[in-house]
């Protein structure tokens, strides 16, 4: 009787491994070539005062970090970013759920809904930014303003409320934040109404059945199965609205004044305005810094609510 040879364990498993490690070689080498490689090029660049021209550069160390924690107006744009991203998380959100909610319903036109409630984030964020810019100018034509809000305002004879929406330092990060939300809550919508259609239906019936009102549905079955759902969107929502830019400079201009920078601005500026890239780099670090502490917060955040 012939006895069939046995293959060496180890044998077969480093080949499986090293298998395993050749599929996943591409994406890491990507990876590296260009996310790793350029931040400790950034890194090592930002320890230099160089205009990004010259091939002399002048060695400070850390001289730029410490530049930046005295830098107010760095900080100011800081701020900017986050009460941007804070209107998102209340407004845009809240606004995403509320719409979520009506159309996970069975109404009619559900389908028209979802793509129309979709259609700001695929627009152009220079297209809406150019759009809000008319619609907010302040401009006068023959008597009469140019921008659309302040023509109805006109015709419903509240001259008090007219102004220069962004130009005004009341109102016009607001106006910027009002309008990043409108563009944004899209994707938003789609997440959290993909979240509330995992959630089984018969739990709706047995509370249906028990008696419970909509809004004790919604408190006690809804909103806690969502909770990992509202913990992804918030750290999406975050990492866009701190890197907010293109909207921004579509709107205000090239003309950028103190009340709307924002941290993306800030460096471009240092790097093409001023021409000091090394300290640009710094920004970019200490602000890259910024969010990956915020997202880490976040995580250990809903990895917690999760256990619970």
């Amino acid at each position: 009787m012939r006895v069939a040879s046995v293959k060496n364990p180890s044998a077969v498993n480093i080949k499986d491994l090293f298998g395993n490690y050749l599929f996943i070689l591409p994406a890491v080498l990507i990876f590296s070539l260009f996310y790793v490689y350029p931040f400790f090029e950034i890194f090592y660049l930002s320890l230099y005062e160089w205009n990004g021209i010259s091939t002399t550069r002048h060695f400070i160390g850390l001289g730029n970090f410490f530049e930046i924690m005295q830098d107010k107006v760095w900080w100011m744009s800081v701020w900017h970013a986050a009460y941007i991203t804070l209107i998102a998380l209340t407004f845009q959100n809240a606004l995403a759920f509320a719409l979520a909610l009506s159309c996970d319903r069975d109404i009619r036109m559900r389908r028209f809904y979802r793509f129309v409630f979709y259609l700001p984030p695929v627009l152009s964020e220079v297209v809406v930014g150019l759009i809000w810019r008319w619609i907010l100018s302040a401009s006068m034509q023959g008597g009469e303003p140019v921008g659309l809000l302040n023509y109805f305002l006109t015709k419903a004879h509240l001259y008090h409320l007219m102004r220069d929406w962004l130009s005004d330092p009341r109102t016009a990060l607001t106006s910027i934040a009002i309008v990043h939300s409108w563009k944004g809550f899209g994707w938003g919508f789609i997440i959290l109404l993909a979240g509330l259609q995992t959630i089984d239906r018969q739990l709706y019936e047995a509370a249906r059945v028990d008696g419970a009102s909509s809004l004790s549905i919604l408190k006690n079955i809804t909103i806690p199965m969502m909770v990992p759902v509202f913990i992804m969107v918030m750290i999406l929502t975050i990492l866009g609205s701190m890197q907010v830019f293109v909207l921004v400079l579509s709107m205000v201009g090239q003309g950028l004044v103190y009340h709307t920078e924002v941290p993306v601005t800030r460096i471009l500026d240092s790097m093409i305005g001023t021409s000091r890239f090394g300290y640009a780099c710094a920004q970019g670090i200490v602000f890259g810094g910024i969010l990956v502490v915020g997202s880490f917060i976040l995580h250990k955040f809903s990895k917690k609510v999760r256990q619970e």
